[in-house]
Parts: C-alpha cells; structure tokens; sequence
C-alpha cells in the first residue's frame, strides 16, 4: 500500500500540471502554485489545491517538484525573488524537473545544500501527452536516498527514473537526448522532402520510415500529425532553439565538438525569423520543402507514383 505523501508542485504549465494532477490521482496531497490564475484554475479542476502563495503552498511538503521554462525561471523562483530554497525546510528534497543550464542548475544546488535541502535534478524526457498517460522518463542525478524516497511519488507520472551520478548528470543526459531530437527532426525533414522530389506518396513514405530501422519511438509519435500535415506544437520550435542552446553552449564548455547542434540551431533560427517559431519543432518538414522549392501543403494525388 503506497504512503500518502503531501507535496507541492511549483509550475503548471503544459508539461507541469498533467504531471501534478497525476499525482494527486494516485492518492496524494498536492499544493500548487503558478503565477497564472487560469492554470490555477486547471488544477483546482484536478484536484490539487491551488495556492496564490508560493510560502502557503510549500507548507508542510516533503517533497516540492518544480516545472518552469528556463534558466531565468528557475534562478527568480529557487534564489532571487522567488526565495524558493528559503521557503523550503530543511530535510525536504527539492525535485526539479525542467531543461536548464548545468550552470544555472549548480547555482541551485550550492543554496540547497547551504539549506540542508536534497536537490534532485529530474529532467524528464516527453511531451505533454505523455505527461498525462504517465509514460516520462526522469534522468535524475542527486542523492541516491532522496530519490529512493521520491520514486513513489514519482512513479506517479513516470514510466522509469534513472539514477546517474550525484552531481549534474542528470541535465548533461537531458541535453544529450534533445540534441539528437533536434537532429532527427533535421534528419527527418531532408528524408521526407527527398522523397517528395522522388515522386513517392507522402503516406506511402510515412509508413516507410515508420516501419524501418530508423523508426524511433519519436518518429513513430510524429507519423500521425505528418500525415494530416498537423504542426501544432507540442514542443515549438522557439523552445527546442532554446535547448539547442543550452546543448552547444553545454558542449563547448565540455570541450565537445557539435557541428549538428550548431546547423540545427540556425535551421531552428530560420523557422523562428519566417514566422514558424510557435510550429512544433518537427516544423523542419516544412521548411526544408520550402528551402527545396516544394508547396507546404499535403501532397494531391497525382503526385505519387501510378
């Protein structure tokens, strides 16, 4: 029988209230807190209990779980105005779940120690939907203990956490996995749009690579909305250029060549400058039939082979 636990969560925004509201699903008691009252209003409707009150809503959790968007996000909520670490007792663990800088995320790490927190970096691979399907998966680095206590909370919305190091393992793993996201979507528009100009059907191709040896599990995810040429975002391409960033500016630090990444990033900067910036990253379909003279619009029949 799972121990109910009282948590917070701080962040609930797309990838962070479905992940919150499963938890209070399974049983447990959860805080939330965000800045937006429609969002608010969202996970009242999901059974958490909403707090205007960043202090009220952390009050007596063992566990505070944070989703925000970026570096900036995450310094003002954890250790400038938010005063996050501040709020939080000692002997709690802080679970971060986002996509930051290893040197933003230290920044934390140092306070929460200093606080006697236990900070878990949880970076989580996946997407809204399966946010709500409970399929993630958390790279997570910290203290091992922490996390073994977490894991019933968290199996809430995760299909597996993988335990990497102490330190900040857990954002290199996140950076690593969206940088060949990043590229598989490259990879997929140049494919597709060869294709195009090699007079095969655009469902015919689809069913193709879905069914080859390159049809990843991303790939086999982004066969349906290609085929009804559906970009609506899941993951825009302004926000995997924000990732990209973080990776070369990660890579460069370490001393790693990325020339993929930094090709990319100037794919992704086009898509943003041409007005495709809120078009979900898999969007370099389009702009690579673009860039190749093709229409952007489904295939008619009579371009497919007889």
């Amino acid at each position: 029988m799972t121990t109910t636990r009282k948590v917070a969560w701080v962040g609930l925004g797309k990838l962070g209230l479905p992940m919150a509201a499963r938890i209070a699903a399974a049983g447990h008691d959860v805080q939330g807190f965000d800045l937006s009252a429609e969002r608010l209003a969202l996970a009242e409707e999901a059974g958490i209990v909403a707090h205007q009150d960043l202090t009220s809503a952390v009050d007596g959790c063992s566990l505070v779980l944070v989703s925000i968007p970026d570096d900036r996000a995450l310094l003002g909520l954890c250790l400038e105005a938010g005063d996050l670490i501040g709020h939080m007792a000692p002997g709690t663990t802080l679970i971060e779940t986002s996509t930051v800088s290893i040197e933003a995320s230290a920044r934390v790490a140092r306070a929460a120690e200093a606080r006697g927190i236990a900070y878990l970096r949880s970076p989580v691979s996946g997407n809204p939907v399966a946010a709500e399907a409970g399929t993630l998966s958390a790279m997570v680095s910290g203290p091992r203990e922490a996390l073994d206590d977490a894991v019933p909370v968290m199996q809430s919305f995760t299909k597996a956490q993988y335990w990497l190091g102490d330190e900040e393992q857990g954002r290199y793993a996140k950076l690593a996995i969206n940088l060949m996201i990043a590229v598989s979507a490259g990879m997929l528009g140049e494919s597709l749009t060869l294709a195009r100009k090699g007079n095969i059907g655009w469902d015919d191709m689809l069913e193709l690579v879905a069914d080859s040896a390159v049809g990843s599990p991303m790939v086999q995810y982004k066969v349906p909305p290609l085929r009804e040429r559906d970009f609506t975002s899941t993951f825009s391409a302004a926000q995997m250029a924000k990732d990209l960033d973080l990776i070369l500016g990660c890579a460069h630090g370490a001393g790693v060549p990325v020339p993929l990444a930094a090709q990319m990033r100037e794919a992704y900067t086009s898509l943003i400058g041409t007005g495709h910036g809120e078009d979900d990253y898999i969007a370099t379909v389009h702009h690579t039939e673009r860039l190749a003279g093709l229409s952007a619009i489904e295939p008619t029949a009579d371009t497919r082979r007889g």
